[in-house]
C-alpha cells in the first residue's frame, strides 16, 4: 500500500505545475514551522506568556495563542507579524542561502518545471526500501 503511494506521488511529480506546487508547499510548510518552533522556544527562554507577548507587539491575545498553536489554523502568518514577533523577543528574521542538496531540489524543479535528478534517486529508494518491507512477513 505505502508502495502504492510513493509511484502515485513520482507520477504526480512528472506534472510541472503539480511539481511546482508541491515544492512551493513543502518549503512552505517546513519554513514556517522551523520559524514557529524557533520563535516559540524563543518566547519560552524569555519567560514570555503569550498574553505578554501579544501586549507587547500590539495583538490581540487570542491571535498570538492561534499563532502558536499546534495544528494552527494560519499556516501563513504575516512577515510582518512574524517580524513585530521577532522584535518583541530580541531576534530578527534573516535569510541565509539553502544547503547545495537542498538548494537542486527546491530550485529546479521551481525554475524548470522537471524534477531534480536526486530526487528522482530518493524516491526510488523509497520505492525500492517500502516494496522489500512490504514483502517480508509479518
Amino acid at each position: 500500500m505505502a508502495g502504492l503511494f510513493w509511484e502515485d506521488l513520482a507520477a504526480d511529480l512528472e506534472d510541472p505545475a503539480f511539481l511546482r506546487e508541491y515544492v512551493r508547499e513543502s518549503i512552505r510548510i517546513a519554513t514556517v514551522d522551523a520559524l514557529m518552533n524557533a520563535l516559540d522556544d524563543a518566547r519560552l527562554a524569555e519567560g514570555l506568556s503569550k498574553v505578554e507577548l501579544a501586549r507587547a507587539i500590539g495583538a490581540d491575545p487570542a491571535a498570538v495563542r492561534r499563532l502558536f498553536a499546534a495544528g494552527n489554523a494560519n499556516p501563513n502568518p504575516t512577515l510582518g507579524t512574524l517580524v513585530d514577533v521577532a522584535a518583541a523577543l530580541g531576534m530578527r528574521i534573516t535569510l541565509e542561502p539553502l544547503p547545495a542538496g537542498e538548494r537542486e531540489m527546491v530550485t529546479e524543479p521551481l525554475r524548470t518545471g522537471r524534477v531534480a535528478r536526486s530526487v528522482i534517486d530518493k524516491l526510488s529508494a523509497l520505492r525500492r526500501s517500502t516494496r522489500r518491507q512490504s514483502a517480508q512477513p509479518a
